[in-house]
């Protein structure tokens, strides 16, 4: 209990200094399932509360990016629907996509980056990231490297956890 105790404020600490959060999108933002149409349409269903809570972060002075290894106009629709001006598409290499993004402005330090797939433990890895997150039903090898993990499966609403994390870390949080 005293050792869950101690986890629990040292994430409480890392979560007050997060400047910027980078997300994957198929297994975090979606279930994962990439579903095509007979046409040739690709199809991608995200949660409402995902955006919300994207939002919420947003209007809290927490950058957003999406970094995904996949190309998607669903994805830039998303993007930009919820005022994500930091998207990277078909990264092949996580890391350098962030990197890319930090040139371009995104913050360079004190970064959350969420992830399910072996793919975003080079993510994980990146110096900026100080706080590696994951979905409940994510690939066991991210499970165990990350910080955090969510209750919510990916496409579940995960970004709800991850707000309320880090702003009340911050004292930001709205809600009673």
């Amino acid at each position: 209990m005293a050792g869950e105790s101690r986890k629990s404020g040292l994430l409480t600490q890392i979560a007050a200094q997060i400047r910027g959060v980078i997300f994957d999108v198929d297994g975090v933002l979606t279930d994962g399932r990439i579903i095509y149409s007979d046409d040739g349409h690709e199809l991608k269903q995200f949660h409402v509360q995902d955006g919300a809570s994207i939002k919420l972060l947003a209007q809290n002075d927490i950058a957003i990016a999406i970094i995904t290894g996949r190309r998607s106009s669903i994805v830039a629709r998303r993007a930009n629907e919820l005022g994500i001006e930091y998207l990277q598409q078909g990264a092949t290499d996580k890391a350098t996509a962030l990197a890319e993004l930090i040139e371009h402005g995104f913050p360079s330090t004190h970064l959350c980056a969420v992830g399910d797939d072996i793919q975003d433990l080079a993510l994980f890895n990146a110096d900026a990231v100080t706080l590696a997150a994951t979905v409940a039903n994510a690939h066991p090898a991210v499970a165990e490297q990350a910080h955090f993990v969510t209750e919510r499966q990916g496409g579940n609403g995960i970004v709800v956890e991850l707000a309320e994390l880090i702003l009340r870390a911050q004292d930001k949080w709205p809600f009673a």
